[in-house]
């Protein structure tokens, strides 16, 4: 056990009090993959080795966060399973908690994930995104029927909406990625789709 810090019991009992988390036991659950992306509302489960009495229950709320025993939100939409569960133990380690905590997450519900694309594609509309596994923009662009004949698929744009509300735009060059060019690119996060992106495909100008 790495319990330095006696006063965390004190902050504990009131956390608990104020229902802002369930227990559960540490090795119930396997870990989910570590490359999945959590999103809004998504449930997880996290459990810290050794440290039942830390591990919980929480949905991920608006702003992207899950409240925990003693160090309250941390950000973890956007991120990795991997990269959230480092987020975490930083934060008991940061805030003198635990010497060396090792966080596990799980995803016990996930949120709805959709993506949309319009533009010059044949089906456009909404399509779903795979639970355990990535698609990115070229995918979506089959699944949507391919281009048009008249589409710019030199210049698709992705509209992502960030957890904390930021807009970001990126351009994405299918045309070259279906000739098998850039695949170094093909693993950039402006061709990982997120769920609420929205992909628009422009007219070519003739």
């Amino acid at each position: 056990m790495t319990r330095p810090y006696p006063s965390r019991w004190l902050a504990l009992f009131l956390l608990v009090l104020g229902g802002l988390a369930v227990g559960l036991r540490a090795d119930d659950a396997p870990p989910a993959r570590p490359s999945y992306t959590i999103a809004n509302t998504d449930r997880l489960r996290i459990a810290v080795y050794q440290e039942e009495d830390l591990s919980v229950f929480a949905r991920v709320d608006a702003k992207g966060c899950v409240n925990l025993p003693l160090i309250g939100e941390v950000a973890v939409a956007g991120k990795t399973v991997s990269e959230a569960q480092r987020a975490i133990e930083a934060a008991y380690r940061d805030g003198r908690y635990l010497k060396k905590p090792q966080v596990t997450i799980n995803i016990e519900e996930y949120a709805p994930r959709e993506v949309s694309i319009d533009g010059k594609v044949r089906n456009p509309g909404r399509y779903p995104l795979p639970i355990e596994a990535s698609m990115s923009v070229l995918d979506l662009v089959t699944k949507a029927g391919g281009l048009t004949d008249t589409a710019k698929g030199t210049a698709i744009t992705v509209t992502r909406i960030s957890a904390d509300g930021k807009k970001s735009v990126f351009t994405v060059d299918v045309e070259s990625l279906m000739k098998g060019k850039d695949r170094a690119k093909a693993t950039d996060n402006s061709l990982v789709l997120q769920p609420g992106d929205i992909v628009y495909v422009p007219e070519r100008i003739i």
